[in-house]
């Protein structure tokens, strides 16, 4: 799969409605996909394992999307194969007190990977340019800003070698609905319904143009955004995962070498008596 199909690029005008929530990159249906999605897991696996061994770079993914978009079905099914040791999960929920006295990059910063890690961000430093601006009226230089501020946060990441992905799961407003029913309807589903996730829709429109101007101002050569259609959950894991695992194959990744010379343990194993 081309995943630089997915990469966004053109920044001119409006973004998200060229954008299929229901394109599944030509494969016709969830098992179409599964024998691809596991052996993607198989290949994550063995990269993770010389990724953790190596130690020169750290990757981050970072998964925006509406409310029931599937970001944490995504980290669920994308990095359930690989060594819990090298992997963290963040989920960044309203700020605390001590958070808010704080610059706003101030608690991500200190969640970013060490190297040979990898690490996802479940909602990320860009709900500061969402939340603020939707509900709390952000005035545009404020949101420029932080826009700037970010753009130098994530290049000096970069510039420190750990890899950036920053991942859009788009979800139709009608799939979105769905989505809600059906956690409403289903009881193993219902403690992830939050009565907010209605008042949330109220405002699609204003999340929709905000995205639009966050994809406008970071989209950047060293942190690209990726959108990945996720009406149907089975491509929207099987295209996370490809453009994961293709990040990786493009690295330079090796075992390391001893620093010495291969030590005779002859001389370490006693003879039997």
């Amino acid at each position: 799969m081309n995943i630089d199909r997915y990469m966004i690029k053109d920044t001119d005008g409006k973004i998200l409605h060229k954008l299929d929530p229901n394109d599944t990159g030509g494969l016709k249906s969830k098992a179409d996909a599964a024998s691809k999605i596991i052996a993607l897991k198989d290949r994550l696996a063995e990269l993770q394992d010389i990724f953790f061994a190596q130690k020169k770079q750290a990757l981050l993914i970072v998964l925006q999307g509406m409310d029931s978009s599937g970001k944490d079905g995504t980290v669920k099914h994308v990095f359930s194969g690989i060594n819990p040791q090298g992997f963290t999960v963040t989920s960044f929920k309203k700020p605390t007190l001590d958070e808010s006295a704080h610059d706003f990059l101030w608690r991500v910063h200190k969640q970013t990977p060490a190297k040979g890690y990898i690490s996802a961000f479940n909602r990320s430093h860009y709900e500061e340019v969402l939340v603020p601006r939707v509900h709390e009226g952000q005035d545009k230089e404020e949101t420029k800003r932080r826009f700037r501020h970010i753009r130098h946060f994530e290049e000096m990441l970069s510039e420190e070698n750990t890899i950036i992905i920053k991942l859009f799961l788009h979800i139709s407003k009608e799939k979105q609905l769905e989505k809600i029913q059906e956690r409403l309807q289903d009881p193993t589903k219902h403690w992830k319904f939050d009565v907010s996730d209605l008042e949330e829709r109220k405002y699609w429109d204003d999340y929709q143009e905000a995205y639009e101007d966050i994809f406008k101002e970071t989209t950047t050569g060293y942190a690209p955004w990726y959108w990945i259609p996720a009406n149907h959950r089975w491509f929207r894991n099987y295209l996370a995962i490809n453009i994961v695992v293709k990040t990786l194959e493009q690295l330079d990744l090796a075992y390391p070498k001893l620093n010495s010379p291969t030590p005779d343990i002859s001389e370490l194993i006693s003879p039997r008596h």
